[in-house]
């Protein structure tokens, strides 16, 4: 009987997974030789909320670009910059301006970012988006908990031989929205008087807006919102045994449910008219997260 052949070290992608892993530990590394800051709590702001890094007590910056083959955000709106600071008392770091998989960089690039944040010292991580609504009884500037995700028509970025040093080969996703964070985020919520929608988020590839009969799809699904990002964001930290929360900023109803065609500068206007709103919220959800 003729012997199994070993699987390549590769990804999916055809990047090993020993580069992958030299290439986040090098990153890290230049990072360091730029600030010790020992950030507890990682912050992702998605389209139209990118300012709020600009408020929070800044110890330290370093741009995207300042890397050794870190994606580099091409969208409107997404800066590229980690910013190091504290949240009143929080250290943070803050990833200002995402990367996406439909600028063309591979899954494993997508997350780089947060596996740095990760290595750097975080154990939590706030992931925040602007996403189109699903639920017909959402309203554009409404805040949406993520409960849970769906990841459609999008690689997995555990595909590949796994990198023992980040989590297991198998990670369960029973609970990626951890519920202790879920809890909080709640009750900031209505301490502070703002409403909160629950739901189930689902990242899509893109660029494209969906079509009416892929939201219909969505909504038969599960979906209650859609986005372009966040979901391998989450499974990666998830993989890394990071708690994970998740805030969408519901930008537009979703296609087929207005006659408004969807655009982009909507989505940035609208998360521009909820930054007041979701910086007093984020603020008292890290300020009450266990670090």
């Amino acid at each position: 009987m003729a012997a199994l052949k070993k699987a390549p070290k590769a990804g999916w992608e055809g990047e090993s997974m020993n580069s992958i892993l030299a290439a986040l530990e090098k990153n890290v590394a230049k990072i360091r030789e730029k600030t010790s800051f020992e950030p507890r709590v990682a912050l992702v702001l998605g389209s139209g909320l990118g300012g709020y890094a600009d408020e929070i007590d800044v110890e330290c910056t370093v741009g995207y670009e300042e890397l050794d083959g870190f994606p580099v955000s091409t969208v409107p709106g997404h800066k590229g910059r980690f910013v190091f600071g504290r949240i009143r008392h929080v250290p943070v770091v803050v990833m200002q301006g995402r990367v996406h998989y439909y600028e063309g960089y591979p899954v494993t690039d997508v997350v780089m970012p947060i596996r740095i944040m990760g290595l750097l010292g975080a154990k939590t991580l706030l992931l925040t988006n602007a996403a189109g609504g699903i639920n017909t009884s959402f309203s554009p500037g409404d805040f949406m908990l993520i409960r849970d995700h769906i990841l459609w028509n999008v690689p997995s970025p555990l595909i590949g031989e796994n990198i023992d040093k980040l989590g297991p080969r198998f990670p369960d996703m029973s609970t990626v929205y951890h519920p202790e964070v879920k809890e909080i985020i709640r009750s900031a919520a209505r301490d502070l008087k703002i409403p909160l929608k629950e739901g189930v988020y689902i990242q899509c590839s893109g660029p494209n807006f969906e079509t009416p009969a892929e939201i219909r799809l969505y909504g038969l699904l599960g979906a209650d919102a859609v986005g372009m990002s966040t979901a391998v964001e989450a499974i990666a930290a998830n993989h890394m045994g990071l708690r994970v929360g998740g805030i969408s900023c519901i930008s537009n109803l979703a296609a087929g449910l207005s006659k408004v065609p969807l655009t982009h500068e909507e989505v940035q206007e609208t998360a521009d008219k909820a930054a007041a709103q979701f910086k007093k919220l984020i603020e008292t959800v890290v300020t009450r997260l266990p670090y």
